[in-house]
Parts: C-alpha cells; structure tokens; sequence
C-alpha cells in the first residue's frame, strides 16, 4: 500500500489488522503541494514493482490533484481510495457531504493536522512572518471542524488551540478509521495473501 505521510498513524493502525500488508509512504509535505502527488505515486508503484510487488492499494483520496492522480492510477491498474480529500474519507462521504453543506466556510482538521497545525499552516502560509496573512487566507472560514481519529486529550487541546488562533468556532467530531479502513480492507481481501 502507497499512502499519504499524513496518514502514517492511521494507515499502520489499519495494516496492522491485514497480515502481508506492507506500507510505503510518501512525503506528508505533498499533502501542501498536491500538484505532485501523481508524478510521486507513479514513481513509487514503479519501485514496487521493481521490487517484486503485483498487488498495489494507494491510499490517497483525490487529496487536491484536480483528478490528476486517476489518469495515472488508471494507466497502472491501481485502486485508491474513494473521496475527494482525507477529510471525506475519515468522516465518511455522506457525513463530510451534510457537515460542508451546513457550513462551506469549515476549516478541517485530522490528528496529523492538528499535531502539525503551527509547521503546515501557520509557518508554512508564512503567517509567522507576515500575520496579516491570516485575514486574508482565513477571511471566509467562520469555523474549525477536528475530524479525529483517535481519543486524545492532547490532540483535541491542539486543534482547539488552532480555533482559537484562527479566532473561528470550534466543533469536534470523532471519527475513527473505519471508513479510511473499508475500502483498504475490501482490497485486501479480494486476493490470497502469503501466510
């Protein structure tokens, strides 16, 4: 499985349950520059497959590529997962479809998120050095929604504290992994696995 460095956490919680399953993730940072998401996917099945591997999952949604990434995916005849973004595949697409609905100025946050909320967003919009940024990347959001994957006291005290530094309103929802593990247990289990 190729998965988004985001997800590392998560996706070793899930391959933990699948026995043969072995993970290779990319740099988190793509999830920041999503245009090279498909060239970097594409590079890391052909090292698979050097490598021996037949069966590959990739565990990206479409993450920002503007549809980029399943031209490639399709010319490898390789799966992904379902969903637009990782925020739609930890909430599940009904639930993400009726929270954006309800509130397209939303601001979403997952663990890895808020673990690296200060470095991705705050030091990487360069919001640091230029505060008045702020205002203007944030000028149409009027909340924060923590789409957790675990229950972590810490974890919830960071995104709050992002809220707070965004000065938006704040909701968390718990989510878990189930839906980030559906589809990749779905895959595996549609083959025979070393034992």
């Amino acid at each position: 499985m190729i998965g988004c460095g985001a997800l590392a956490r998560e996706l070793l919680a899930v391959a933990a349950n699948i026995p043969g399953l072995e993970i290779a993730c990319l740099a988190p940072d793509l999830h920041n520059r999503p245009g090279g998401i498909p060239a970097a996917v594409r590079r890391r099945i052909h090292a698979a497959r050097r490598d021996g591997y037949e069966r590959i999952f990739v565990a990206y949604a479409d993450c920002g590529t503007g549809g980029l990434l399943d031209p490639v995916l399709a010319e490898e005849g390789v799966e992904r997962l379902p969903g637009a973004h990782c925020y739609e595949v930890f909430a599940g697409s009904a639930e993400f479809a009726a929270l954006a609905d309800a509130e397209p100025g939303t601001f979403w946050l997952t663990d890895f998120l808020a673990r690296n909320f200060e470095r991705l967003v705050i030091r990487g919009l360069g919001i640091d050095r230029h505060p008045e940024l702020q205002a203007t990347y944030f000028a149409h959001y009027t909340r924060v929604v923590f789409l957790s994957q675990t229950d972590d006291p810490d974890l919830l005290g960071l995104a709050e504290r992002a809220a707070a530094r965004l000065g938006l309103a704040f909701e968390h929802r718990p989510t878990g992994v189930a839906h980030l593990a559906a589809p990749i247990e779905a895959w595996a289990a549609s083959a025979v696995w070393p034992r």
